[in-house]
């Protein structure tokens, strides 16, 4: 059964937890054989390090199948900011992703945390269902609204990002 406001949840064969640092190595080859945007391996490992309690990793009889990164941002105190949300192959249609984010936003709770904002391209519409379905699981508001203009990234490669802000997140 999968906990609230706990570092370890379980649902079926998967546990929830707090990154740490060796998992990084884990969450950058996640990406690497995937579709996501690469960040460095550093990022990664940085991220477990630091941001740990706004991050969470999915694992599978201790192998690393999903995570989700994150962080408050100084400004925003109210909101977890989510960077980046990866599963394995092995794992996609099953609901992890969502779980990831609800496992996220219950562990924020306690900071009194209210929203959910992340930035995704107007191509990725698994991130907009995704984010879109937080919103209805938390019977909230989704708004999403410009933020980096596709002119802002070098080269060609790179959609505009928009930002969903979901909440108020109400915690109970």
């Amino acid at each position: 059964m999968e906990t609230k406001n706990s570092n370890v949840g379980t649902m079926d064969a998967l546990t929830f937890e707090k990154p740490q640092v060796e998992d990084g190595a884990d969450m950058w080859e996640l990406v690497k054989n995937s579709t996501l945007d690469l960040n460095s391996s550093y990022k990664y490992i940085m991220m477990c390090e630091f941001f740990a309690e706004t991050c969470v990793v999915a694992k599978e009889k201790g192998e690393l199948v999903g995570f989700v990164t994150g962080f408050i941002p100084p400004e925003k105190q109210d909101t977890v900011f989510v960077w980046q949300v990866g599963v394995d192959p092995s794992q996609r249609g099953k609901g992890l992703a969502s779980r990831l984010i609800n496992q996220l936003i219950e562990r924020v709770a306690e900071k009194d945390v209210k929203y959910l904002e992340a930035t995704v391209t107007p191509s990725n519409e698994a991130s907009q269902a995704l984010f879109k379905k937080a919103a209805r699981t938390y019977d909230t508001n989704c708004e999403v609204s410009e933020c980096f203009a596709e002119d802002l990234f070098p080269g060609d490669e790179h959609e505009a990002e928009l930002t969903f802000r979901i909440g108020p997140i109400n915690h109970q």
